[in-house]
């Protein structure tokens, strides 16, 4: 396979991970859960596949390769309510075995969580690109660690309580010591996975690395380090 095949293999495996976890954390925001004595948005589950994946794409693809995935995704997410929304108006046959309140209970997010959801998104992700390639000018290519969970750390900060201060807060259902308790632990959670994500992203980079061959894959990561300047 010649180079820049595999190159395409690599973004496009990369992709399709991100966009499924960005899709599935957006679709299940809705859903709080408690977590011993804290309470936790369902979709923090999928979203550290999307840090992991955000912090590879930025690494080989550079800060065009995020920008312009997270605006397709962006374009999926929207995509995504819009087919709900017309399934939700679509009459539920008598024998199927999900009823329209079931149907509606599940998918029928409201149109807050639906502008928190990708708001916080597109902010978030925006703010990962800067402060990663901030780092990686600084450091160059060494101290991978401290760009990925640097980026992730300060990104997810404003995600956590962007989303739900829109989705939530702003509508009033929750209050705002409730939105303040809610928006914390969110991040407590998603920066404790950013920590223990490190090695993952290492193993991703030296299955990268593996794929590519050494002197493709330097290239490419030097190729993105130069159109990121």
């Amino acid at each position: 396979m010649e180079a820049q095949a595999r190159r395409d293999v690599v973004f496009l495996v990369l992709a399709g991970v991100f966009v499924t976890n960005a899709v599935l954390g957006e679709l299940t925001g809705g859903k709080l859960f408690a977590f011993g004595p804290f309470t936790m948005s369902i979709g923090v589950i999928p979203w550290p596949v999307v840090f992991l994946t955000t912090d590879l794409i930025n690494e080989y693809f550079g800060r065009d390769g995020v920008r312009k995935l997270t605006f397709v995704t962006i374009a999926l997410i929207v995509y995504a309510f819009v087919v709900l929304f017309v399934a939700i108006q679509v009459p539920a046959a008598s024998f199927s075995p999900v009823t329209d309140e079931q149907f509606r209970a599940v998918f029928g997010q409201s149109l807050w969580i639906i502008v928190g959801s990708v708001t916080a998104f597109a902010i978030s992700q925006l703010i990962d690109v800067v402060v990663f390639w901030f780092v990686r000018h600084k450091t160059g290519e060494k101290l991978l660690w401290l760009r990925a969970t640097g980026s992730t750390a300060i990104s997810q900060l404003i995600d956590s309580f962007v989303i739900i201060g829109i989705a939530f807060w702003l509508p009033g259902k929750v209050k705002t010591d409730e939105f303040l308790i809610v928006a914390a632990t969110n991040y407590s959670y998603k920066f404790l996975i950013a920590v223990s994500l490190t090695p993952f992203i290492y193993m991703g980079h030296a299955v990268i690395d593996r794929f590519l061959g050494a002197q493709e894959s330097h290239q490419l990561i030097e190729r993105a380090a130069r159109q990121s300047d």
